[in-house]
């Protein structure tokens, strides 16, 4: 099968007075069409630029070196209609004068070249399918009338208003309690299925990656250490650092992570 997207040699740093921080060494990836695929590393590992990357948002003081290829698209892609984008605060990506139905709307308006009655309904048809109660009464809702695990249902929401072909979610479970956590993983993972989008998702928590993802990249310090299937990266992870990672979860845990106990579709 075609990749949607393909990173070869991608490198990343950022510029601030005169001085350069690497944030990529030379990333070769792959991301399958329709696939699950989960980054995860401490902070400071690169995965959130690589998100921003492939995203198209690297902010002006980056410099990119390498490729990003989309033979997956007829197009290059683009962001709201090819991508949808899940931060990490959904506070930060809600206008707080604005009904939160209506930002749906416009995502779709703007994408789908749809009126405005249907960009409404396509809106509290979203509403409904992120499980957030009452849709008409959401749809007038302003986010500082929402709880966080909320904001976050209506950001994911917006995010795939115009049937992207990948979603990233950038951290966008660590604000939340655990609980709603695995809630909104579950939601993450329904929805990508239905839809046959692929998934980046981006986390520290190789717990959450195990239940969600397909494959797994592990990043540290700007490079990716290690990738492969969920399953083998869980029992037979071949680099010391990943084996860190599992060990500190087992050791919260108390028991072995199994990548069988994947939240239900």
């Amino acid at each position: 099968m075609t990749p949607l997207c393909c990173l070869r040699d991608l490198s990343v740093a950022y510029r601030s007075d005169g001085a350069s921080a690497p944030a990529l060494h030379g990333i070769d990836l792959d991301i399958r069409t329709g696939e699950r695929l989960a980054v995860i590393g401490e902070s400071g590992s690169g995965k959130s630029t690589l998100a921003v990357a492939v995203a198209g948002l690297l902010p002006a003081g980056a410099v990119q070196a390498g490729r990003i290829d989309w033979p997956g698209l007829a197009h290059a892609p683009l962001g709201g209609r090819d991508i949808g984008f899940v931060f990490q605060d959904p506070t930060g990506s809600l206008d707080p004068v604005m009904p939160v139905g209506r930002q749906i709307a416009e995502v779709a308006r703007a994408h789908l070249d749809l009126p405005w009655r249907q960009a409404g309904e396509r809106a509290r048809e979203l509403l409904g399918r992120v499980r957030l109660p009452d849709p008409d009464a959401t749809f007038r809702a302003f986010p500082h009338q929402l709880s966080g695990g909320q904001k976050q249902r209506v950001a994911i929401a917006a995010a795939i208003a115009a049937r992207p072909k990948l979603l990233i979610a950038d951290e966008a479970t660590s604000a939340l309690d655990t609980i709603v956590q695995a809630e909104i993983v579950a939601l993450i993972r329904k929805l990508t299925a239905e839809d046959g989008m692929a998934l980046l998702f981006i986390s520290h928590d190789i717990a959450l990656a195990a239940e969600l993802a397909d494959r797994i990249a592990v990043f540290r310090a700007g490079r990716m250490v290690e990738i492969g299937e969920t399953a083998e990266i869980v029992d037979h992870p071949s680099h010391a650092y990943t084996q860190t990672l599992l060990a500190a979860h087992i050791g919260l845990d108390a028991r072995p992570l199994q990548p069988s106990e994947h939240v239900s579709e």
